[in-house]
């Protein structure tokens, strides 16, 4: 029995073991618990394992590697589609791994390191937390609106709006003190979420990459922050820039027969946080694109006025991503072209 390739299904406590030969056929199946992973990997000869890169898959991939294994991470998409349909379990999930992982366009997910994961912590709780900022903020709002009281828009009006009920006289103890609960949750939270970020921008200072992302308009030191820890030295995997804005999420679907080319809306593919990031960075831009004087400005008042606001966005956020794809890659500061032009063309 010659095994060349294992794919492992990962899982809390029980994991799931599919070996093949140099042909793709099975040599072995077995299941394994937690405890029996490393032994057992201990006593096979080196090999090629692939995982799914979530959950603790980066993890079980460093612990194969310094075992002398070539561990190989995949995007639970790419091997979704390998999965018999009727037969979803934890044996087909590793069946599928193999094949996926034989394909001969499989893109694999590079390995991240521990302080990689690190820095992602940070802005994974970070996340977390906006969130349940915002629940708070929905919560008081709804609270307060019970008793006909409201605010403009904003987390900073919270603290006025806290006043308002405070001072209701016709708002019963009971909401007052149920609004205050909230308010002092959604008050820690704005503290938690203050140290977290500070902690992301000492990070995006101290790191050359995430420098030179942070000088791209329209990113600021938490989006350059997630995409260095997220993509890293990988940066090389992707071909091209449209690589990298594919990755992302940000380029049309496609529905192509016949030699007709129909494009639809962006695939959302990929990571999420980082496609969020860019895409609110481009909307922050989109209002200052009046006064944007360089040659993306230009190309986006020109977007601006033949498409709607929300997809100029959008096709700006693709822009930055292939922008940032330029800068990790030549290792190179955002230089802004058209500058000058366009300066000596107002004066004329």
């Amino acid at each position: 029995m010659s095994i060349t390739m294992i794919g492992l299904d990962t899982a809390k406590s029980v994991f799931q073991v599919h070996a093949v030969d140099a042909a793709g056929k099975l040599q072995l199946k077995r299941k394994l618990r937690r405890d029996e992973v490393i032994p057992f990997f201990e006593q096979q000869e080196r090999c090629v394992v692939v995982l799914e890169a979530c959950g603790a898959g980066h993890h079980w991939a460093r612990m194969l590697t310094q075992l002398g294994h070539e561990a190989k991470l995949l995007a639970p998409e790419a091997a979704r589609p390998f999965v018999k349909k009727g037969k979803k379990n934890d044996a087909a999930d590793a069946a599928a791994l193999c094949t996926a992982a034989s394909q001969p366009e499989v893109t694999f997910v590079p390995l991240k390191s521990p302080e990689q994961q690190g820095v992602l912590a940070l802005h994974s709780v970070r996340s977390l937390l906006v969130k349940q900022q915002t629940m708070l903020a929905n919560g008081m709002r709804g609270l307060a609106t019970e008793f006909g009281l409201v605010v403009a828009k904003g987390i900073h009006k919270l603290d006025e709006l806290d006043a308002l009920v405070q001072a209701e006289a016709s708002m019963p103890a009971t909401a007052k003190l149920t609004f205050a609960e909230l308010h002092g949750h959604s008050q820690a939270t704005a503290k938690r979420i203050d140290s977290l970020e500070a902690q992301i921008v000492a990070h995006a200072r101290q790191d050359t990459t995430a420098r030179r992302l942070a000088t791209i308009p329209g990113i600021g030191p938490i989006t350059a922050s997630l995409i260095t820890a997220t993509v890293g030295d990988a940066i090389g995997s992707f071909k091209s820039a449209r690589h990298f804005a594919a990755w992302l999420g940000l380029v049309p679907r496609q529905h192509s027969t016949g030699g007709k080319t129909r494009l639809g809306r962006i695939t959302k593919a990929g990571n999420g946080e980082i496609r969020r990031l860019l895409v609110l960075g481009a909307t922050s831009m989109v209002h200052r694109a009046a006064h944007w004087n360089s040659a993306v400005g230009a190309w986006l008042r020109g977007v601006l006025e033949r498409r709607p606001v929300r997809l100029a966005t959008v096709a700006l956020a693709n822009k930055m991503a292939r922008i940032a794809w330029a800068v990790m890659t030549r290792g190179e500061t955002y230089q802004a072209k058209g500058r000058v032009q366009a300066v000596a063309t107002a004066e004329s």
